[in-house]
């Protein structure tokens, strides 16, 4: 199941009304300062682990929340929403320090549509050696689909109209979630580049494009290019798997990660694509990918395969995400240098995306200095 986004325009109302009860400003909390916070003893976390803000082959966990400034008790209620609504982990990382994790942060679930974040960075790095031009349109690239195949019209959509969700191509495609069905635009109804939609055919061709320009098996390319550099904990390429359905040649596809592992992604955009002394994605890459380019009409908005929040909707932060299905979430909020990761076992899960909005929102109050 594909991410839903049913529930968006409740949850920012809701996730308003509860910033304004809780505090207007959740990075300067100081009129609502957490009784269980001590300002003088805060302490510089470049004195944790080796000083760089960077795990290891484990994460560097902070003493206790509040020597990083989070208030305990904010944090334990955190662990109580989460558990009415039988999340099955979360992890909290400040300025590359692991300040919570709850459940369990080791195990490997499907990403879901959080996979076309990471294909984006992926895009990236070889957009910026020169092997992919995102100027090239599907004729020039050879791709057509199962009949009824693409018109003239459709193909002369870019690499980039498709990473920016808005190719105009409305061809059935593979891992489409119900409500992306009934969203779909009748076929030739926009052209190129003229309209957003959240269109899992743009998403599977970049896949194929990927495989067809690089010569690169992305699960490959994600173990050496992300997970070995970052010592990401749990993946293998062996987590990944293509995913074919009658109405499509092109697959989705899916792996599995664990959260923790998907925290050091988020830390690595969060570093502008910097790990340690190595920059792996193009740090203009990430501003780019990363702004939003298509309003969606709900709290966040789109950029290349990323959700780019509004600062009005998020306690005036100026967050993006990696979302998919119903409760897999990267969650970068770069003025706070925090992120956040959510994972879901669907055979449990009782939230929505709401939910998760709402968790993310009582996380960040729980920054308090």
């Amino acid at each position: 199941m594909e991410i839903q986004r049913l529930h968006l325009r409740f949850t920012a109302l809701s996730g308003l009304l509860f910033l304004a009860l809780a505090c207007s400003d959740t990075s300067t909390c100081v009129d609502c300062e957490a009784d269980d916070v001590d300002p003088s003893k805060v302490i510089d976390p470049r004195g944790l682990g080796d000083g760089t803000g960077y795990p290891a082959e484990s994460w560097t966990r902070a003493p206790s929340p509040e020597a990083l400034g989070w208030s305990l008790k904010r944090l334990q209620d955190v662990e109580e929403t989460a558990a009415s609504v039988r999340s099955d982990a979360f992890m909290v990382v400040d300025r590359g320090i692991s300040v919570w994790e709850y459940g369990q942060v080791s195990k490997n679930y499907v990403v879901q549509s959080c996979r076309k974040s990471f294909l984006s960075a992926l895009y990236g790095i070889f957009v910026h050696d020169g092997t992919i031009d995102l100027g090239l349109t599907l004729e020039e690239l050879g791709i057509d689909d199962l009949p009824p195949s693409l018109t003239l019209e459709e193909k002369q959509a870019t690499l980039e109209t498709l990473i920016m969700a808005r190719s105009g191509v409305y061809h059935e495609a593979a891992a489409e979630s119900q409500s992306m069905k009934d969203a779909r635009p009748p076929r030739g109804s926009h052209a190129p580049g003229t309209y957003w939609y959240y269109n899992n055919w743009d998403f599977n061709v970049l896949g194929t494009v990927f495989i067809q320009l690089t010569h690169e098996d992305i699960f490959e390319s994600l173990y050496n290019r992300f997970a070995v550099p970052l010592q990401m904990q749990e993946f293998q390429p062996s987590n990944g798997w293509y995913y074919y359905q009658e109405m499509s040649e092109h697959p989705a596809y899916h792996f599995d990660m664990s959260a923790r592992d998907m925290a050091r992604f988020g830390l690595l955009f969060l570093r502008e694509g910097r790990w340690r002394d190595q920059q792996i994605v193009p740090s203009d890459w990430v501003a780019r990918s990363t702004t939003a380019y298509s309003d969606t009409g709900s709290t966040l908005d789109y950029g290349y395969l990323w959700w780019v929040g509004n600062p009005a909707d998020w306690g005036g932060h100026a967050l993006y995400a990696a979302l998919g299905g119903s409760g897999q979430a990267i969650f970068v909020v770069p003025d706070l240098e925090v992120t956040i990761t959510h994972k879901v076992d669907y055979d449990t899960w009782r939230g929505d995306w709401g939910d998760v909005y709402d968790l993310v929102r009582q996380i960040l109050y729980a920054k308090v200095l």
